[in-house]
């Protein structure tokens, strides 16, 4: 107020607005307050997304409490989705799609056990996917296997082809835990109808560990849709936004990553805790949905009217 009106006199310029002159120093301080708390936010912001490079501002808003109590700020989630927005640090999505799914073949398919299967405790539910990595000129292709209940990855392999022992590596890292134990005696292992998971070796490792065999049935993503989003994750949030030249960087950068998400990267729809925090609890945690829509929908005309 005072920069526009600079040979008038402060007390004339506060008695023409009716504020006091204490009024009008509380509320510059608090602009600058506030300015310096943004400046900060954003600060952390990029901080964390050195790692989490692609990572949403749901995710982004847990990971600063620690920050904002330990410098006193108070930012509710729509400040701080209006702050990254006026900044542009906004995370668009990308949809792009590869098939990765060969299911036309002669080897036994299994039915689905898990379509009325809530799991309630961890190394109840496996679910298995292969996802593309394209790195320089050529694919790479990982193999997930996720717990469904604490969503934590618990094997992996990345490679050159889509072979099956590729898919095998990443069941016997998941089975290391369990060698010995009786926790996975209930275990189903979900996947969709692919050659890799309906292979004698494949299968014959799942029957020999007392492990139960369900699969997709029509090719509906939502009939395996826990896998599905963790691929998008770990490829969205954080493998695109690196430049990999061969398969001994992208096995060294996915161990990284996956270490990443596992320790440190929030689920809303695990109550915000990460999946390792779900995984390592000794009491069931109840969840809930934690999400809404920031994003506005376009909006869509049609003969000139607006719906």
């Amino acid at each position: 107020m005072k920069n526009n009106f600079q040979y008038i006199g402060l007390a004339k310029l506060c008695g023409w607005f009716g504020i006091t002159r204490q009024a009008y120093y509380q509320n510059n301080w608090e602009g600058i307050s506030t300015s310096i708390e943004e400046e900060l936010i954003l600060k952390q912001v990029k901080e964390i997304r050195k790692n989490h490079r692609r990572i949403g501002t749901r995710k982004l808003y847990e990971m600063l409490q620690p920050f904002m109590l330990e410098h006193q700020i108070k930012m509710g989630r729509d400040a701080l989705f209006n702050l990254l927005d006026i900044n542009h640090l906004l995370i668009r999505k990308r949809k792009r799609k590869i098939k990765t799914t060969y299911s036309s073949h002669w080897l036994r398919k299994y039915p689905n056990l898990i379509k009325e299967f809530i799991p309630t405790a961890i190394n109840q539910l496996w679910v298995s996917d292969i996802t593309y990595w394209k790195i320089q000129e050529e694919f790479l292709y990982i193999s997930f296997i996720t717990d469904a209940y604490s969503h934590k990855i618990v094997g992996y392999q990345v490679a050159e082809t889509m072979e099956a022992i590729e898919s095998i590596k990443a069941l016997q890292m998941a089975l290391t835990a369990f060698v010995g134990t009786e926790s996975h005696l209930d275990l189903i292992h979900h996947s969709d109808r692919g050659i890799q998971y309906c292979s004698y070796a494949y299968v014959n490792l799942l029957q020999d560990n007392n492990i139960k065999i369900s699969m997709t049935e029509n090719g509906d993503p939502l009939e395996n849709a826990i896998a599905e989003r963790i691929n998008g994750i770990i490829k969205e949030e954080y493998l695109e936004t690196y430049d990999i030249n061969n398969i001994k960087d992208a096995k060294e950068l996915l161990k990284i990553v996956v270490d990443l998400y596992n320790n440190e990267r929030p689920h809303m729809s695990i109550g915000n805790l990460t999946p390792n925090q779900i995984h390592k609890s000794l009491e069931p945690i109840k969840t809930e949905r934690l999400w809404k829509n920031y994003y506005q929908k376009k909006s869509i005309f049609v003969n000139q009217e607006q719906v």
